[in-house]
């Protein structure tokens, strides 16, 4: 039989760390532990009991005179063990979380532009935690949490996850999004305007809130918000940087950073914009509610000029001296405590009724009633 503490002394090598390539070491540590040298005397002449014992555990450790040390194969055979699962970790790691430099001040300004993100802030804040309610014949939708909450916002979503949410539709873990996040308008925003936003979105305070679920959705939803996406989305490619000139830069702003486009144009049965009434407004707006038309038509905005439409949308006042209510003021004011277009550049504001008095006007009469 083998010895006792020639066995325990081969039991002891297995606990090594293997990650020490001296040798010697780990004939050190193995015999450290108080194990008499049994075969003190015997010269060079190896145990036989001790080589069997050694066969036996295979090629874990070579045992001889009563040292045990780790085998070359075991060694590179942990070596190769290691390679294998970094390889897998980094196969199936996340993108990398860290983060454009945008500018934060230039994002907030693109933020009120965008009406302060209205439907992912609930009417009393806190800004950005979502549950904004959108009515839609399609189900009620609420907007999600966009703060930098790691656990129930955006926390731990890489920039390009934020960005394919707001400009190709797609959310991280979920898919393809409902038409009511109108990313098919933000896919036409500028990258470093949309740079700017997301550096901005990080830094509100983080708000534990989690997402509401949408009622009355579709069957299999997902797949039916990507059929749509297929059908109806025409997603324009993405300037660098967004134009300066005041007639393009107003239409910029309309169509994919305002998206006044989106509640100002009646849809189809589908949900779909029907462009061919671009802006001639809707009886049937969010929440069911009438949308002027905002063309300079006789039936808009056609004896509004261009300061007319600067004040509105800066202190909610109309030519009438009336003031606007509902959905409107709180994008002017900024929903939740938020910035609003009332905190957005004037020469912006300049450039979008620039280009609101040079649209088509279109003969549509909405009844505000």
């Amino acid at each position: 039989m083998v010895r006792r503490d020639q066995r325990d002394c081969c039991l002891r090598t297995r606990d090594i760390d293997i990650g020490d390539r001296d040798t010697g070491t780990f004939a050190r540590e193995a015999l450290s532990d108080g194990t008499a040298d049994s075969t003190a005397g015997a010269g060079n002449e190896s145990d036989p009991l001790v080589e069997a014992h050694s066969s036996d555990i295979g090629q874990l450790a070579v045992c001889r005179n009563g040292g045990c040390v780790p085998s070359r194969r075991l060694w590179f055979g942990m070596r190769r063990i290691r390679t294998v699962l970094a390889l897998l970790a980094l196969m199936n790691a996340r993108p990398s979380q860290t983060h454009a430099a945008g500018d934060t001040e230039h994002g907030r300004a693109i933020f009120a532009l965008a009406a302060g993100c209205g439907c992912h802030t609930p009417t009393n804040g806190p800004v950005g935690s979502g549950g904004g309610e959108v009515v839609t014949p399609f189900g009620t939708f609420y907007g999600t949490n966009i703060t930098p909450d790691p656990d129930t916002g955006i926390g731990r979503w890489s920039d390009d996850e934020v960005r394919a949410a707001i400009c190709d539709g797609s959310a991280r873990d979920k898919g393809a999004e409902a038409p009511v996040m109108p990313y098919y308008y933000y896919a036409g925003m500028a990258d470093a305007d949309v740079t700017d936003l997301i550096a901005y979105l990080r830094t509100l305070p983080p708000v534990r809130q989690t997402n509401r679920p949408h009622q009355g959705e579709l069957p299999l939803a997902r797949w039916a918000y990507r059929a749509w996406r297929r059908v109806f989305a025409r997603r324009p490619p993405a300037p660098p940087t967004a134009p300066t000139d005041e007639i393009a830069r107003g239409r910029y702003l309309v169509e994919h950073v305002s998206i006044c486009v989106d509640c100002h144009t009646p849809r189809n049965r589908l949900g779909a914009p029907d462009l061919s009434m671009y802006l001639a407004g809707t009886q049937h707006g969010p929440g069911g509610k009438p949308v002027p038309n905002i063309t300079p038509h006789q039936t808009g905005i056609h004896d509004w000029d261009a300061g007319d439409i600067v004040g509105l949308l800066t202190m909610g006042m109309l030519p009438n001296m009336d003031n606007v209510q509902g959905f409107m003021a709180d994008v002017i004011d900024g929903h939740g405590g938020g910035p609003g277009y009332k905190d957005a550049p004037v020469d912006d504001l300049k450039a979008i009724a620039a280009y609101l008095k040079r649209v088509a006007p279109i003969d549509n009469v909405v009844d505000d009633k």
